[in-house]
């Protein structure tokens, strides 16, 4: 294959030409011709040559020539809005440093677990590997998060219970089966990015409430909940994003009772439960799923490439959204990512791994936090568990100008503005300390830092 780009590259191959035989370039190469098949196969399939029965292969005579490293490379002149960071992150090439994305480095996540359910699921019966996935998603799976619920006393029956494509695509669901385009939403200030660009693609007016370390602003919230009459209000309980702030139980009462009374449906994405060293109060499970809908995925703490997410929720509401994904999904998310978790999540190595977990984040939590304190920047609070610490930068510091300078210099940061609905995170930024090892990011940080005073 890469013999024959390299002859289209220099252009002694041009559309319409035919390629060499398969015997002949087989001999050429030294290679059987069936492996000059499986290439010919290939190219095929990319577009770039044509087969013609009964007379070979042939240049598309409209391939298009290899694109220039500019045009795939992330552009960095890009608004810093709540698409930014995820544009960066995701578009990243290898040598990129990203303590401002929102995921762990491969090494951290279960590799060989993952590489054992993959061998496994190689041997999976053919529907598995080749039909489409239920309405409801993986009975096994479903099964193992019923059991996971029952353990955090949170009442879920399998007609509550729905397996969608990703975390994402669960809020998605629920904000076309429950919000119409000008209905106004409630989030936290600052929140996670996507929640915000999410919303925004559904046409819907945001609002935010305060955060606090024990939950929102609950008197703001209040007031919020009177003046605006939000439909839905979407937070993380615990390990909160960006902050790192946990739900107190006094604030989880107060917040049900004020839903309670203004017809508030909550949701609650528990994606960081794991992280957790001891469950804190949850309001799916002081609610019991009567206005406040559970979702979650395991991108996180598995893998973000095998995406599945999940949502817990009244029984009726479950029978509408099954509906919704079947409409723009056709089914639900695919049975070898499905069955693929489903075997690590069974296997004895998943609590291990997540014990394991915790204590070196616990370990990088204190390592950043020293390091970001030796440059005057402060951690917002000490978190009980996960990656990420909130920061509030030395008097005069602009997240947005040091993003944009450690950008040039290629290390991706998420500045706080990127969270903050009424853009009063000016002087913060969110860091991953899992992504902060490398001593890279200190030196470009430390640079960076005087150009955005």
């Amino acid at each position: 294959m890469a013999a024959i780009r390299a002859r289209m590259a220099s252009r002694a191959l041009t559309g319409g030409d035919r390629l060499p035989s398969i015997r002949s370039f087989a001999a050429t190469m030294g290679v059987s011709p069936s492996t000059v098949v499986e290439a010919y196969d290939r190219l095929a399939a990319e577009g770039l040559i044509r087969s013609r029965r009964g007379s070979g292969f042939y240049v598309a005579s409209a391939h298009l020539p290899p694109l220039a490293l500019a045009a795939i490379e992330p552009r960095r002149d890009l608004a810093v809005d709540p698409f930014w960071v995820s544009r960066q992150s995701l578009d990243a090439d290898p040598a990129t440093l990203m303590p401002g994305c929102g995921w762990l480095p491969p090494d951290w996540m279960p590799a060989p677990a993952l590489r054992r359910a993959l061998r496994a699921l190689a041997r999976a019966a053919d529907p598995v590997l080749a039909d489409y996935g239920g309405t409801r998603g993986s009975p096994a799976l479903r099964r193992l998060l019923l059991a996971r619920f029952a353990e955090e006393s949170i009442p879920v029956s399998p007609d509550q219970l729905l397996l969608a494509a990703s975390g994402t695509q669960a809020i998605d669901l629920i904000c076309r089966f429950l919000l119409r385009a000008g209905d106004t939403v409630l989030v936290d200030d600052p929140c996670y990015f996507n929640f915000q660009a999410l919303l925004r693609a559904h046409q819907v007016a945001i609002v935010g409430v305060p955060c606090t370390p024990s939950g929102p602003d609950i008197a703001a919230f209040e007031a919020v909940l009177a003046a605006q009459r939000p439909r839905l209000y979407i937070t993380n309980s615990a390990l909160h994003n960006p902050t790192g702030a946990t739900l107190s139980p006094q604030t989880a009462h107060r917040l049900l009772n004020a839903a309670a009374a203004h017809d508030l449906t909550i949701v609650e994405d528990d994606i960081f439960a794991d992280f957790e060293p001891d469950p804190s109060p949850r309001l799916a499970a002081l609610d019991g799923l009567d206005r406040v809908i559970r979702i979650g995925s395991f991108s996180k703490t598995l893998s973000a490439s095998v995406r599945c997410g999940y949502i817990a929720a009244r029984a009726d509401w479950i029978d509408g959204l099954v509906d919704l994904q079947v409409a723009t999904s056709f089914g639900g998310p695919s049975p070898v990512a499905t069955e693929l978790i489903a075997s690590v999540l069974a296997g004895g190595g998943y609590r291990k791994h997540m014990d394991g977990l915790r204590r070196r984040l616990a370990r990088a939590r204190r390592d950043t936090a020293q390091r970001l304190r030796q440059l005057g920047i402060e951690p917002w609070l000490m978190p009980r568990g996960g990656f990420y610490l909130w920061c509030r930068l030395p008097e005069g510091g602009d997240a947005t100008a040091i993003a944009r300078a450690a950008l040039a210099e290629g290390v991706v940061l998420a500045p706080g503005n990127v969270f903050s609905i009424s853009q009063t995170a000016t002087a913060f930024m969110r860091f991953n300390v899992a992504q902060s090892a490398d001593p890279r990011v200190w030196e470009v940080l430390r640079r960076a830092m005087p150009a955005a005073r």
